[in-house]
């Protein structure tokens, strides 16, 4: 009622139902709508109308209060931070008091540890702050600038751009702040300790299905905040069946993209045919009414066969498909846990897919259709490398601006240079030693004292330093390293890093760009190996503790990787799951054995003489290689097929500790009388049903993707490779 009346008064006296801004050409707040700080989405934002007198002076004064509010919270908010990540200072806080860095607490409890010098010193500085520089109106202090390069430029632009950045941080940083104290005073805590809030209705469900690492129990709309079960019960089954729904409608947009359509007609009647259906939501307008009937009497057979009233397993999602539960109360739930989780990753998936295809007409984006996109002018740069492409999440260049793309470019190149500098300094001294001789004669400092990774900052004597930063400021003024010149795209005339040949130089300098985004992540990663265990390297011998212990012996754990699970399959440390996955490992090795020789053994040896099936006249000569067989197969063979899997799944007792569940189903080739023997041969056989896994997927990509099982060369008449498979 009061927007509609509003909307009423607006159109009646702009003649726009939405008040067209520009109508306004006489408000005061245009002066302002070319400030700093005016950015996208919100653009000039006044709701307190701060502004409607049109005073220039008075946005300019609140303007620099705005900056030192925001500098001051910055600090603040890293005040806060920095001791919980990095620890306190060493040594004496005030050595007259005898307080310790140590002995003041973090947050607001630490404002009662400070001593009467301490508050001096600060009042000083802010004093200094304040009257050390003219800020009267229209000084260069009066907009925030007192010459600390760092936030001020000689360039305008670069300029407008760092204070702009400078405002949208103390925003954030004043918001931040504040929450903090809040969350501090509340709770006593500077980082709210969840341990207090024991009284809390979310205690009620933080045990429950869906509260997965690293967010924990997350309900930041306060549904929950009722702390009731019955509604939280409601929702988790809605959660259930939307994910589910999600989760079917993800792959109906990516399976026909990857495997095509079904052949022949989805309504005979309507003649319409599965490949005339497109794919995404254009599909919706070829459904026919009859389908629509299915798709409607599924949803209601689902929704009405069983008892989903509060209590019943159904409730609960589970709909007696063994898929999704189990007997084993443990195993239901790490199943119903990760259909949670896929769930809202699917949900997420499925709106991007409905955006993206509403939007652009195509279910997949297609990227030709964006041919007015800003990121067109930066495709073709060096960096924009298969299988990713130009790839921006963050949108750093969204604005188009080359000038800033080249800068951002040339940082990259440093941080990529310095930090492959700085991961062969981990590597090398653990290969090939340290330097014989001193590193400081007149500090009796040798190489072989100073140790690898952090631990060696310090063992650098004070020449050191110096010497390090007068190599950083060589680097960086000895050149000219401004727009447009060879420095500022990264030739520094080292011809290691650059070529005559133009062609030659632009695959160099794409290969140093990748291999510094590489080392970038590489060094962070040392860095908080070696900070985490202080060893560079992260010495295993320091993991006494780790779940991961109990599985380093176990078969499979081979030179020169070790025990190698980067996923974290086994970071609970459950010997039962362990025991599943290598019972099933060992079998999908097994049949990818099997399937890897069913490729290879017809193209070597030929095929069996006489019929596959002489009732249907067809002989094994007739059967093709590859996926292609397929087709090949009569009722009769697949019934045989299926036969056989369920005889080796029924024939045995598979269930813990027995000699099936480890793969011995007493075929003497796999196992021997001694266990020293049928240990190796159990090892050779998990090595090479890994390999043929790798084998078989492979086989299958190459025969979906030429129509051969062994990929015929005669199928690639555009390869490159034929101009010099020819010389």
């Amino acid at each position: 009622m009061m927007a509609i009346i509003g909307m009423f008064f607006q159109d009646g006296l702009t003649g726009s139902a939405w008040g067209d801004w520009a109508n306004y050409t006489a408000s005061p707040l245009r002066a302002f709508e070319n400030e700093l700080g005016v950015q996208a989405p919100v653009g000039f934002w006044d709701p307190a109308g701060f502004t409607a007198d049109g005073s220039t002076e008075n946005f300019a004064r609140r303007r620099q209060t705005e900056l030192k509010h925001g500098r001051i919270s910055m600090l603040a908010t890293m005040g806060y931070i920095t001791p919980e990540i990095t620890g306190k200072f060493p040594g004496y806080l005030s050595p007259s008091a005898g307080l310790k860095f140590a002995d003041v607490p973090n947050g607001l409890a630490a404002i009662s540890k400070v001593p009467a010098a301490g508050w001096g010193q600060i009042l000083a500085y802010m004093a200094f702050c304040e009257v050390s520089q003219d800020q009267s109106a229209g000084t260069p202090a009066a907009a925030g600038d007192f010459g600390f390069k760092v936030l001020t430029a000689s360039d305008p632009e670069a300029k407008k751009t760092k204070l702009a950045a400078e405002l949208a941080n103390g925003r954030l940083a004043m918001m931040a702040i504040i929450g903090m104290f809040f969350q501090d005073g509340l709770t006593g805590s500077a980082w709210g300790d969840w341990a207090n809030y024991t009284a809390s209705p979310l205690r009620a469900f933080e045990n429950e299905l869906g509260v997965q690492a690293p967010v924990g129990f997350w309900d930041p709309a306060g549904f929950t905040a009722d702390g009731s079960t019955e509604n939280f019960a409601r929702r988790r089954q809605t959660e259930l069946k939307h994910g589910r729904i999600s989760m079917l409608a993800t792959m109906g947009y990516i399976t026909p993209e990857i495997t095509g359509k079904f052949p022949g007609y989805l309504s005979p009647s309507a003649g319409l045919k599965f490949a005339d259906v497109p794919n995404g939501l254009a599909a919706i307008s070829k459904v026919p009414a009859a389908g629509w009937g299915q798709i409607l009497a599924y949803m209601a057979f689902c929704e009405v066969s069983q008892d989903q009233s509060a209590g019943t397993p159904a409730a609960a999602g589970d709909f007696g498909f063994k898929v999704l539960t189990a007997s084993d109360p443990e195993a239901k739930k790490t199943k119903l846990a990760a259909e949670l989780a896929n769930g809202r990753l699917a949900m997420m998936a499925i709106i991007g897919m409905f955006f993206q295809d509403g939007l652009t007409g195509s279910a997949w984006g297609d990227w030709a259709n964006y041919t007015a996109s800003p990121l067109r002018a930066f495709e073709n740069e060096l960096g924009v490398q298969a299988p990713v492409g130009f790839w921006d999440p963050a949108g750093f260049t969204a604005d188009g601006s080359t000038e800033n793309f080249a800068r951002r470019r040339q940082t990259e190149l440093k941080h990529g240079r310095i930090s492959m500098l700085a991961t062969m300094g981990y590597i090398t001294p653990e290969i090939t030693g340290k330097f014989p001789g001193y590193l400081s004669p007149s500090a009796g400092l040798k190489f072989a004292d100073v140790p690898n990774g952090l631990a060696a900052i310090s063992k650098v004597p004070a020449a050191g330093w110096g010497q390090i930063l007068a190599y950083m400021a060589f680097c960086e003024v000895s050149q000219d390293q401004s727009a447009g010149t060879p420095a500022a795209a990264g030739d520094f005339g080292f011809k290691v890093l650059t070529a005559s040949d133009p062609e030659a130089k632009k695959t160099k300098l794409a290969a140093e760009l990748a291999n510094g985004r590489l080392a970038m992540m590489a060094i962070i990663g040392m860095f908080f190996q070696d900070g985490l265990t202080g060893s560079a390297w992260g010495d295993w011998a320091n993991y006494t503790a780790s779940p991961l212990r109990a599985f380093e012996n176990e078969l499979g754990v081979q030179a020169p990787v070790g025990f190698w699970d980067p996923a974290g399959f086994t970071a609970d440390g459950s010997t039962e799951n362990f025991a599943r996955r290598r019972q099933t490992e060992l079998k999908h090795g097994r049949i990818s054995m099997l399937a890897t020789m069913g490729y290879i053994t017809p193209e070597i040896t030929g095929k069996i003489p006489g019929y596959l099936s002489p009732s249907a006249g067809l002989k094994f000569a007739d059967v093709p290689n590859g996926l292609a067989a397929i087709s090949k197969v009569p009722a009769a063979g697949w019934g045989q097929i299926l036969a056989y899997m369920a005889f080796c799944e029924v024939s045995q007792d598979q269930s813990a500790g027995t000699p099936a569940a480890a793969g011995d189903f007493g075929f003497k080739v796999l196992t021997a009388a001694d266990p020293e023997a049928k240990k190796t041969k159990l090892a050779a056989e998990l090595a090479n049903g890994r390999l043929a896994m790798m084998a078989i997927i492979g086989m299958f990509f190459q025969d979906g993707l030429t129509g051969s099982a062994w990929g015929d060369w005669a199928n690639y008449t555009a390869s490159p490779l034929r101009a010099a498979r020819e010389m």
